[in-house]
């Protein structure tokens, strides 16, 4: 018996796939899970993928906060079920307050694609628990709104807390205050990540595998392998 990973599909995701192959690849099983469908079939953690829900109208995840699906997400992940955002799942976690700051237009106000160098900063929440603190990995980065901004006082918290869970390293891509990649709640459950570790799980089609740590360490944490 394994996991079951759920990855949300807004309309407007793109990476739903890709995470999805990844969650298989680590050896859990995914499980296809609609915005509009607040059950979350039995789940052990959820997904919330990158891409652009609802065009990202208004704000990037502001409309996608509201699905059916996010009110049972919100209520579970409060009570610490494990939720993964990246890219615009990240910001739809920040939209939907399980994270606080917000995600705003680049720096340079150019689209920015890349492979992007990262420290994990946090080795000890359920998503990052198969990296070692201070390890250095390599993942691709691809967004427009990816600054991470916040009020000096959450940020303060954020790093008296150890709730920075990665970090940009040799370049800062979009301007995100104190180059932070991702953050964590104060449980360590809920994590949102503006690079995507799932495009690199495949030497193939990825700057190597070292993004598949994000997915074996959730599954870690449920089955205690």
């Amino acid at each position: 018996m394994t996991a079951r990973i759920g990855v949300v599909t807004f309309p407007g995701s793109l990476d739903d796939r890709d995470a999805q192959r990844a969650v298989r690849l680590a050896g859990a099983e995914p499980v296809a899970l609609w915005h509009r469908d607040k059950d979350l079939h039995q789940v052990d953690a959820v997904v919330l993928p990158g891409g652009f829900s609802y065009g990202d109208y208004l704000r990037c995840g502001a409309i996608s906060r509201f699905s059916p699906v996010m009110d049972t997400i919100i209520e579970q992940a409060k009570a610490g079920f494990p939720v993964l955002g990246i890219c615009n799942g990240f910001q739809v976690l920040c939209e939907s307050h399980l994270l606080p700051g917000a995600l705003t237009r680049n720096d340079s106000l150019h689209f920015v694609c890349r492979e992007q160098k990262l420290r994990i900063e946090n080795a000890g929440t359920v998503w990052t628990s198969s990296y070692e603190q201070g390890q250095e990995i390599t993942v691709p980065l691809k967004n427009g709104e990816g600054r991470f901004v916040a009020d000096e006082r959450t940020l303060d918290a954020l790093e008296a807390e150890g709730r920075v869970v990665a970090r940009y390293l040799d370049v800062n891509p979009n301007g995100s205050y104190r180059d932070i990649a991702g953050i964590s709640n104060a449980a360590g459950n809920v994590v949102g990540l503006m690079p995507h570790p799932e495009h690199a799980v495949e030497p193939l089609t990825g700057p190597g595998t070292e993004g598949l740590g994000f997915f074996t360490s959730i599954l870690k944490q449920l089955v205690g392998i």
